[in-house]
């Protein structure tokens, strides 16, 4: 199939689609505000996402007394932009981990991702929450059939690993297949809803959650402190133990970003007749990742859920041609669609594909971090809350080394992606402190576009609004200080090495950066 073919027809007036449809469906209600003075806990939780949601639930149902500080709003982040699989079938983990980690290895990313699985299905139901939970089987596929032998070897590894998982040829997609891996007893929900009503279980146990609370500093100690900025003031929480669940870590004591890299996709959605509309869930890694699902709607309807064109923040290029690809493989493969909904989703892929949770470093007592879930953070963040809950109260899991973020046998042995890494970060901070050939100007400056200029010798993020002004910002990361760059499509900053995103007033939009880019004069 031509996915160029209708390019040009396909390209929607993107001013009148929605956002995250997870977030336009449901809304955020009343604000939770930033603690009024210092506040002293068991536990405190930064980020109130998945992860950090399921940590605070998991450890309030245990007669703790926790915290979630949240830079923005509940689950509006990653969580609030995510396809929202819920599944143990993770593309082809499966057959790489029982080459570079052994067998049981395998068995136990399988059981702690299935029982993950499991556990929303029992905690949306103790909860009583409505989250649009359909059970359904989970696929990754190919349509080369060069790429057939991987997914057998997947499928074979998968139910060694204990999944019930099947090669297959047919699925309920409208185009054909060469072959694909099957797992069922997988699912698909509304994370938000399931979000918002877990934040409500958590306050009536006694948690307590705060919104538009940044966490700034952290000091290490019996308690722990952490420093806070909320827009009207500042504060400090003292706490036992420290649970960092930003996504990428915003405190990074064990040099993590190192062994992570960010990964933005975008997303479309459009509303598909409910007849014939597929009920699986499916990823390929052909053509820059395809991923695919549908969501009920309220009006008998389903929306179709693309996600692809994956990219590294600061390095897409033209981001607005990469959604109308995406929109165009869409319809070459659906029929002609009407696009209501389209975003961006950003994840962290671990050097060794394998999430990153347990103590924040070698010397940490009290501190801990959950991330580099690699698109996989619904199944994920709740093995992470299950896993860290255990850790804190004093209890162990099978998976405690599986998932330990000191573990450094599986750095040696994925050496090559961890040279990667550094390599691509290295030859930002390189490259981005020599002069360019092709530097742009202001007066090339398009109305809602912006560049990196050479101002007086020093590098500026400057930005035209749609009225014809011009703002300025320093260009330097306030994470490490590497070059930002301007994506158009979504009116951001980002930062090619570690992910950080900016609004086009410099404020953060997404860590590992906590302070803004300050204002310049130009």
């Amino acid at each position: 199939m031509d996915d160029h073919a209708h390019l040009d027809h396909v390209h929607p007036d993107h001013a009148h689609l929605h956002g995250s449809y997870w977030l336009d469906t449901a809304p955020p209600g009343t604000l939770l505000p930033p603690p009024e003075g210092p506040l002293t806990v068991d536990v405190a939780v930064i980020g109130a996402g998945i992860a950090g949601l399921s940590t605070a639930w998991e450890l309030a149902r245990r007669g703790r007394s926790v915290a979630v500080l949240e830079a923005d709003r509940i689950a509006a982040g990653v969580t609030g932009h995510t396809t929202a699989k819920v599944s143990a079938l993770h593309t082809l983990i499966y057959d790489r981990l029982r080459r570079t980690r052994g067998p049981e290895a395998a068995a136990l990313y399988a059981r702690s991702q299935a029982e993950a699985v499991r556990h929303i299905a029992e905690t949306a139901d103790a909860l009583g929450v409505d989250c649009d939970w359909e059970e359904t089987a989970a696929y990754t596929y190919a349509e080369d059939v060069s790429r057939t032998d991987a997914l057998k070897a997947e499928a074979e590894a998968a139910r060694e690993a204990g999944l019930p998982a099947a090669y297959v040829t047919d699925t309920d997609l409208p185009f054909p297949v060469a072959g694909a891996v099957r797992v069922t007893g997988q699912a698909q929900f509304h994370p938000r809803k399931y979000l918002l009503a877990l934040a409500d279980g958590i306050r009536r146990l006694g948690g307590t959650i705060h919104e538009q609370t940044r966490v700034t500093g952290l000091t290490e100690g019996d308690p722990c402190m952490l420093t806070t900025r909320s827009p009207a003031s500042a504060t400090e929480v003292g706490a036992r133990s420290v649970v960092v669940a930003t996504h990428y870590p915003v405190f990074d004591r064990a040099l993590l970003f190192s062994r992570l890299s960010p990964r933005r996709e975008l997303v479309v959605a459009a509303p598909l007749d409910a007849i014939g509309a597929p009920l699986g869930m499916y990823i390929t890694q052909e053509q820059n990742t395809r991923s695919v699902r549908t969501a009920p709607m309220d009006d008998g309807r389903r929306l179709l859920i693309v996600t692809g064109e994956h990219f590294t923040p600061g390095s897409g290029g033209d981001v607005e041609e990469r959604f109308a690809r995406l929109c165009a493989w869409a319809t070459d493969r659906f029929g002609d669609l009407t696009f209501t909904h389209r975003w961006a989703t950003q994840d962290n892929d671990s050097t060794d594909s394998v999430p990153l949770v347990g103590p924040l470093h070698p010397g940490s007592r009290h501190a801990y971090v959950a991330t580099g879930f690699g698109g996989w953070g619904m199944s994920g963040g709740v093995m992470a809350g299950r896993l860290l809950a255990e850790q804190i109260t004093g209890g162990t899991s099978p998976w405690d080394d599986l998932y330990d973020p000191r573990r450094l046998a599986s750095v040696v042995r994925e050496g090559a992606a961890f040279l990667k890494q550094q390599a691509d970060v290295a030859r930002h901070f390189v490259g981005d402190r020599l002069p360019s050939l092709t530097e742009p100007s202001v007066e090339t400056l398009a109305p809602g576009d912006g560049a990196v200029l050479r101002v007086g010798g020093e590098r500026r993020a400057v930005h035209r609004d749609e009225d014809g002004q011009l703002h300025a910002l320093s260009a330097r990361c306030t994470h490490l200080g590497c070059l930002v760059a301007f994506n158009r499509a979504e009116r951001a900053w980002e930062c090619p090495c570690h992910g950080s995103r900016f609004d086009v007033r410099g404020a953060v939009v997404q860590g590992p950066a906590v302070d803004p880019l300050e204002p310049r004069d130009l």
